[in-house]
C-alpha cells in the first residue's frame, strides 16, 4: 500500500483550478489514510465555488486510482457553506458567505506596517485592470486608510435607492471603497474590535460592487480583528504576503503566513518590496539588503 508521502506526492499533480499551484502546496489536503487497497483524503476549501470543488474531487480521485495498489479512492471535499467545520471555526450558518457577483477575493497582507502593502495592492489592482479584468479594491485599514491618496480619489460615496448600499468610487477603471472616503480630513477612528468587525462585514456585503473578477482586500498590519473579520465574512481565494528584505520584517511575516494557513487560505506568493533603488548615477543601492523575501518563500515552499 502507498504511504502518506506517496499519496501526497501523487496529489501534487492536481492543480487548484485557476492557479498554477497544486492542492498540496496550498495546504488544503487533510486526513490522508490508506488500508486494504483503499485510499481516502479530505480536502478543505475556503472558496464556495462548487465547480472548482467538483473538479478538484474528480481530478484527485483519478490521480489516486492511478497509484499502484489502489483499488478504491474516496475524496471528501469540505466547503465553507456546508459539511463539517474544523474545530474553532464558525458553524456553516455563521461562516463565510460568498459575496454575490464577485468571482475571486484575494487579501494582501503583512505582519508589519510600513512595508508598502497598500502600494502593492494598488499596483496589483491596476495591473489586473489593465489586463481587462473587472477589479475592486477594498481598503480594510480602518485606522490608517491610504488607498484614497494612492488612487487619487477624495470624494464621498453615494447610496443606492431601495437597498441603501454604498456605491464604490472609481479610479483607473477600479472600483474603490475605503474608510477614508467616509471621514473628514484628519478625523481619527477610535473604535474597539466589534466596530471594526462590523464595518469590514458591511464593506464586503453592503457595497454595490456589481460583477467583479477580482476583489483585492488591502488589510491592515498584524493578525487581529480586521483579518479575523474578513476570514469570517467571505471565503478567501488566496492571500498575498508583502515584506521587505530585512529580518525585522520577515520575522513578523512568518506570523502572517501561519495565520493564513490556520484559516486554510491558499498563499499565492510573497512580494519583496523596497528591495533596492537606482541612484542618479545608475548604481543599484540595496538599503535593506536583498533576497530575504525570496529565501523565505523558498523556505516556506510558496512562490
Amino acid at each position: 500500500m502507498p504511504s502518506e508521502d506517496d499519496i501526497l506526492n501523487a496529489l501534487k499533480a492536481v492543480k487548484y483550478p485557476g492557479y498554477s499551484r497544486d492542492i498540496v502546496s496550498f495546504g488544503i489536503v487533510k486526513d490522508v489514510a490508506a488500508a486494504n487497497g483503499a485510499v481516502s483524503v479530505a480536502i478543505h476549501l475556503t472558496s464556495a465555488n462548487a465547480e472548482a470543488a467538483q473538479q478538484i474531487k474528480s481530478d484527485s480521485e483519478a490521480t489516486l486510482k492511478a497509484i499502484d495498489g489502489v483499488r478504491v479512492a474516496h475524496v471528501q471535499v469540505h466547503q465553507p457553506q456546508g459539511g463539517q467545520t474544523q474545530p474553532g471555526t464558525p458553524t456553516p450558518g455563521q461562516g463565510p458567505q460568498k459575496a454575490p457577483g464577485i468571482a475571486r477575493v484575494v487579501a494582501v497582507a503583512s505582519g508589519k506596517g510600513g512595508v508598502g502593502k497598500s502600494t502593492v495592492s494598488a499596483n496589483l489592482a491596476c495591473a489586473l485592470a489593465k489586463r481587462g479584468e473587472k477589479v475592486g479594491l477594498l481598503d480594510c485599514d480602518i485606522y490608517g486608510p491610504s488607498i484614497p491618496l494612492m488612487m487619487g480619489v477624495n470624494e464621498r460615496p453615494s447610496v443606492t435607492e431601495g437597498d441603501d448600499k454604498l456605491v464604490p468610487l472609481q479610479s483607473h477603471g477600479i472600483k474603490l471603497m475605503s474608510m477614508g472616503f467616509l471621514l473628514q480630513d484628519d478625523q481619527p477612528v477610535i473604535w474597539r474590535g466589534p466596530m471594526i468587525m462590523k464595518t469590514i462585514q458591511q464593506f464586503v456585503m453592503q457595497v454595490d460592487w456589481g460583477e467583479l473578477d477580482y476583489l483585492l482586500v488591502d488589510l491592515p498590519p498584524g493578525t487581529g480583528d480586521a483579518q479575523l473579520s474578513l476570514c469570517q465574512t467571505v471565503p478567501l481565494d488566496g492571500g498575498v504576503i508583502v515584506t521587505t528584505p530585512q529580518e525585522a520584517s520577515l520575522g513578523v511575516v512568518r506570523k502572517g503566513i501561519e495565520m493564513f494557513r490556520k484559516v486554510n487560505v491558499p498563499i499565492l506568493g510573497i512580494v519583496e518590496n523596497m528591495s533596492y533603488f537606482t541612484a542618479p548615477g545608475g548604481e543599484r543601492v540595496e538599503i535593506f539588503g536583498h533576497g530575504g523575501g525570496q529565501d523565505e518563500a523558498a523556505r516556506q515552499g510558496i512562490p
